[in-house]
């Protein structure tokens, strides 16, 4: 963890993180972190993201799903820090080589590069790639219907990406039960309340069939409702059927509540979601955010702030990538561009 940053002071806990409401149940902003960091150094930064996102969504809106999943796996692994856009390296294979992150969207990867050029074009390279990664996340809730909130920003990107097996460790399968996960999310300080409202995030996107066809092969799990079984069956007729299928049978692409609708009527697609509603310690959160849209939206903030906030860097620690997926010390363009400002010094 890092010094304060020297650009911005934390916010005053005045501020509210929830644009146009009364939002009070505001989590902790991270020491280097500020709801204000960039109003110098580049004040037009989250309305540049937003307005390519929102060209991005209309032309599919299916990358909302993945960006907001790309800052799941980025801040679960390690932290905050942009790591899983890292290229691997002589030292081992990259974080997105690893099993858990082998279904990210291409896609995902492309924008966050476009964004960082967007960016880079207005102000320099002052905003890091994790805090592009954690706006673009926020950006992806409130423009396919959820929430808009505010995020604290200062993050730093890592210098080094996790190892195969850090990763696969700190992302559990979308086999695991409630309870695993449950005390899987306190060592990240995160609680019962944090894991049903982050969850409620598979209320947008897609997943493939190997994801959940064991629970369809060879006998079907008996907590999944019969018709919505025999869907899942006509999409992936074996274990081993590569298609794919939405996440939320009722409003696929609107960050809603009916993620846990689908729970309370057997419709959850993966054990780690269903077994929400199984588990008695989860049920009560599960049926409250059906019943009121509003206290799912305002619990999912609250989550995606804690979440947004894991083992950030800031001050020093770090850098701010030029290139998102190579360390600046590895950046060939970097360096050609640095040796030629030199020798331009020198001359003059």
């Amino acid at each position: 963890m890092a010094a304060s940053s020297s650009s911005s002071s934390s916010s005053s806990s005045s501020s509210s993180f929830w644009k146009g409401n009364n939002y009070n149940s505001r989590p902790h902003v991270a020491k280097g972190l500020s709801l204000s960091f960039y109003k110098n150094s580049c004040p037009k930064v989250e309305s540049i993201i937003r307005r390519h996102l929102k060209k991005v969504f209309d032309k599919d809106i299916g990358n909302a799903a993945a960006l907001l999943r790309l800052h799941f796996h980025d801040c679960f692994v390690q932290g905050c820090d942009a790591s899983v856009l890292l290229d691997g390296s002589a030292s081992g294979p990259s974080e997105q080589e690893a099993p858990p992150n082998l279904s990210l969207r291409a896609a995902a990867f492309r924008i966050v590069d476009e964004l960082r050029d967007l960016v880079d074009r207005d102000c320099g390279t002052v905003v890091s790639c994790a805090d592009i990664v954690a706006i673009a996340a926020r950006d992806s809730v409130h423009l396919s219907g959820g929430a808009d909130y505010e995020v604290p920003l200062g993050r730093r990107d890592g210098l080094e990406f996790a190892s195969r097996a850090a990763t696969i460790a700190n992302l559990p399968s979308p086999a695991t039960n409630a309870s695993t996960l449950i005390e899987f999310l306190a060592t990240k300080d995160l609680d019962a309340n944090d894991l049903v409202a982050l969850s409620g995030g598979h209320t947008i996107g897609l997943s493939h069939c190997s994801s959940f066809t064991g629970r369809l092969y060879p006998t079907q799990d008996p907590t999944m409702e019969e018709n919505f079984a025999n869907d899942l069956k006509q999409i992936c007729p074996s274990p081993n059927t590569n298609a794919t299928t939405v996440l939320d049978v009722r409003t696929p692409n609107r960050f809603d509540n009916k993620y846990y609708v689908n729970l309370v009527n057997r419709q959850g697609l993966f054990t780690s979601d269903q077994d929400l509603f199984s588990y008695k310690k989860t049920r009560a959160i599960v049926k409250s955010f059906a019943e009121d849209e509003a206290l799912f939206h305002e619990k999912f903030v609250h989550a995606m702030l804690k979440m947004g906030q894991l083992s950030v860097l800031t001050g020093n620690d770090g850098e701010i990538r030029a290139n998102c997926s190579v360390r600046n010390s590895d950046n060939v363009q970097l360096k050609t561009v640095v040796e030629e400002e030199k020798e331009s010094a020198a001359e003059l």
